[in-house]
Order: structure tokens, then C-alpha cells, then sequence
């Protein structure tokens, strides 16, 4: 029988029930396993990368399959309840279906929404792209998702224990037929207990997700992470004031682009339209807090000592003179990163409409210059380019 009736349950829905289980034990231990693999060498990372790839696309394809499971369950007919004369044990019973389907598509659905919000390794395997529509690539959006991730998943695991020792009991204790209706075969029970339905389970599970986020917010999982608290540059004097701008960097991991930015950096910037004797226009000193980085997944590993080494060295400065280069200019000078000082050459483009300045530039940097991702010596899971974008607008004191 493949549909469900209202005593027993079909083939349908047994194959649904066992597919998932079998989906979700291999796939919360794999997450965990995952998230505690070690990433200090290329392969490291590679096969840490790999694990969660794996995480991540059996993350899809629960979700798609418990919608499956849910649709089909809406078309079928409801199996009755075996103890349903025991109306306080048959409520709490259909409270925890109802905690379990929501679930099911609730832990893998924030998981693909943090996926899709933050920029790093570990893609999912599919040929659909790695972003969703109206999620922004944003990390205070994908720090939100991820702590919901990690509670809802607390939920799931709690639902199926609780659902596991309820089949317990009823095969065990009450010796009825609950636990061999979703087993092969068809197995009828010899009587069935007047039904009692009620909205109560729905509102119960919905309560336990109420009470769930509120443990989650007690614990701290929605505060800001430890980069947000990062205390921010002095303010500098400068013959141009910036009024806003971005400093941001892309960096190449395992084949794919990482985009980042600093929050936190300040520019004494010294410029006259009309060069000095020497050909020079002026100069600008920029100090950058590393701490103040967010690259996506991967922002904790930059900090680390083989990346910037954010607690050693926690400000970078790039000090240069600023030179006409035909109709844009460069900025020709020395940068100061995780205590090496390395020549660097920043060309960009210059307007000026009265005191206001717009300016873009662009350079790549190599990070072996730097002594930074010295245990991946080569391009396999960390390039070692890393483009340097700079976009600002400033106005003259």
C-alpha cells in the first residue's frame, strides 16, 4: 500500500520517515566533525572544506525532502493516535511532530541562508549557484541565521530524542503496534481509541520555538561577535578629510573569491593639484586596525597567527607619496603588515569638483611578501594574490 490509511501508514510515507533519519544521523555528527577538523595546513583546510560541502548539500537536501514529506503527509490521511484515551500523552505526542516537522525545514533552511550571506569556503554541491534570492552577502544578516541555525538545530535533536523514546514506550511498555506501523508490512492494530484533535499541539510547538530563542538570547548567541568591539583608530589630521569610503580586499580560497572589508581605517592625506619641484602632489600616511576585518567564513582564520596575526600585530600602515602617472596618479610608498615592510604601488583615479575628491584605486598584493599563510605554500587552497580595492570621497580642510 503506498498511501497512508486511517489506521496505517503507507510505503510512501515509511520511505519518507526512514530516508529522513537516516539523512539527519549522518548529518548532524558530519557538522560536528566538520566544525571541529583543524585548518592549519593546505590539506587541512581542503579536507575541512570538503566535510562541510558534504554538510551543506545533505543540509538542501533534507530541507527539500521534508517538504516532500510535509506535502505528502497534508494529501494523506492521519493514522490514529493509539493512546488516544491518554489525552495529556497523545497532545504531547502530536506536539513533538509538530516541533519536528518545523524542524526539519527550519535547522537546513538557516543553515542555506547563513551559506548564502557570508562568503567563504565550502560550497554546495549543486549546479544552482551559492546565493539566495533577497538574502544580502552580509555578515551581521549571516551571524543572525547562524545562531538560529545552531538553535533550531538544538530543537531538532531534542523533538527526535523525545520521539525516539515515545516509540520506546509504546513498543516497550504499552506493547502496541505504534512503533511496527512505520516498520515494512502492513500492520492493522485491533482497535483504535476515540480521536480527540486539537490546535493545542500548534500552539505547544510554537511555544517551545518562543522559549528556544529565548535560551538562545540569554546565552548570547545574537550578540556581536568579537570583531564588532574592536576599538577603533584616532582620528587623524589631514589636509583632506574622508567623508566615507570602503578599504577592501578579495583573497582566492580553494578556487573560489572571498571578498572583505575593513572597518576601521583612517588617512592623513596631503594633496595639491600642483606638484613640487620634484613631481610630487603630496602624501598620504593610512593606518588599518586588522582587527576590524570581516572576510566572510573565514574572517576567525585571518585573524589567526599564520594569517594577520590580528593580537601580535594589530595595525597595518601604508605610508606613500603621491605622484602624477599620466591622466590618473599613484600612490608609491611602503606598507607595514604583521611587522614586514614591503615596497607597494597604488594607482587610482582622481576627481575633484571644487573641495570634493572622489577617489578609486586598486592593487594586489602578494601574501608571501608578508610571511602570512606560510603553512600553504602553494596556490591549492590559498592563492597568493590579494587584490587591495580603495574607494573614497573627501572633502579640503
Amino acid at each position: 500500500m503506498r498511501g497512508n490509511s486511517t489506521t496505517t501508514y503507507g510505503s510512501v510515507t515509511k520511505s519518507f520517515h526512514w530516508l529522513i533519519a537516516l539523512l539527519i544521523i549522518t548529518m548532524i555528527p558530519l557538522g560536528i566533525y566538520a566544525n571541529g577538523l583543524p585548518y592549519d595546513t593546505g590539506e587541512a583546510l581542503a579536507f575541512k572544506a570538503q566535510m562541510f560541502s558534504i554538510h551543506k548539500t545533505l543540509g538542501v537536501f533534507i530541507f527539500f525532502t521534508a517538504l516532500a514529506r510535509i506535502a505528502w503527509a497534508i494529501s494523506q490521511p492521519k493514522p490514529a493516535l493509539l493512546n488516544a484515551d491518554k489525552r495529556l500523552e497523545a497532545m504531547l505526542a502530536e506536539l513533538i511532530h509538530w516541533t519536528l516537522y518545523a524542524a526539519l525545514v527550519l535547522v537546513p533552511l538557516t543553515g542555506w541562508i547563513h551559506h548564502a550571506a557570508t562568503t567563504g569556503f565550502a560550497p554546495i554541491w549543486w549546479p544552482f549557484g551559492q546565493g539566495l534570492p533577497f538574502v544580502p552577502k552580509d555578515d551581521a544578516f549571516a551571524h543572525i541565521f547562524a545562531s538560529l541555525h545552531i538553535i533550531f538545530e538544538r530543537v531538532l535533536v531534542i523533538s527526535i530524542l523525545l520521539h525516539v523514546a515515545g516509540a520506546l514506550k509504546h513498543h516497550f511498555i504499552d506493547r502496541d503496534i505504534t512503533l511496527k506501523r512505520m516498520l515494512p508490512g502492513t500492520t492493522e492494530p485491533d482497535s483504535v481509541p476515540e480521536q480527540h484533535r486539537s490546535a493545542l499541539p500548534i500552539i505547544g510547538a510554537v511555544g517551545a520555538y518562543m522559549l528556544a530563542l529565548v535560551v538562545g538570547a540569554s546565552l548570547g548567541l545574537f550578540a556581536a561577535t568579537e570583531q564588532d568591539s574592536v576599538p577603533r583608530l584616532a582620528a587623524v589630521e589631514s589636509g583632506w578629510t574622508v567623508q566615507d569610503g570602503t578599504l577592501a580586499i578579495t583573497v582566492r580560497q580553494l578556487g573560489s573569491d572571498v571578498e572583505g572589508s575593513f572597518a576601521d581605517w583612517t588617512a592623513a592625506i596631503n594633496f595639491a593639484e600642483e606638484p613640487d619641484a620634484n613631481g610630487v602632489h603630496g602624501d598620504v600616511e593610512v593606518q588599518v586596525a586588522i582587527g576590524s576585518l570581516s572576510l566572510g567564513s573565514v574572517t576567525a582564520q585571518a585573524m589567526g597567527p599564520d594569517f594577520l596575526n590580528a593580537e601580535a600585530h594589530d595595525t597595518a600602515v601604508f605610508k606613500a607619496d603621491i605622484l602624477e602617472d599620466g591622466p590618473t596618479y599613484t600612490a608609491n610608498g611602503t606598507l607595514t603588515l604583521k611587522g614586514m615592510e614591503v615596497p607597494v604601488n597604488l594607482p587610482f583615479s582622481l576627481q575633484i569638483d571644487g573641495d570634493t575628491a572622489v577617489m578609486q584605486g586598486q592593487t594586489r598584493l602578494n601574501r608571501t611578501s608578508f610571511n602570512i599563510g606560510e603553512t600553504y605554500p602553494d596556490e591549492s587552497s590559498v592563492g597568493f594574490d590579494v587584490a587591495v580595492t580603495v574607494n573614497l570621497t573627501a572633502t579640503r580642510n
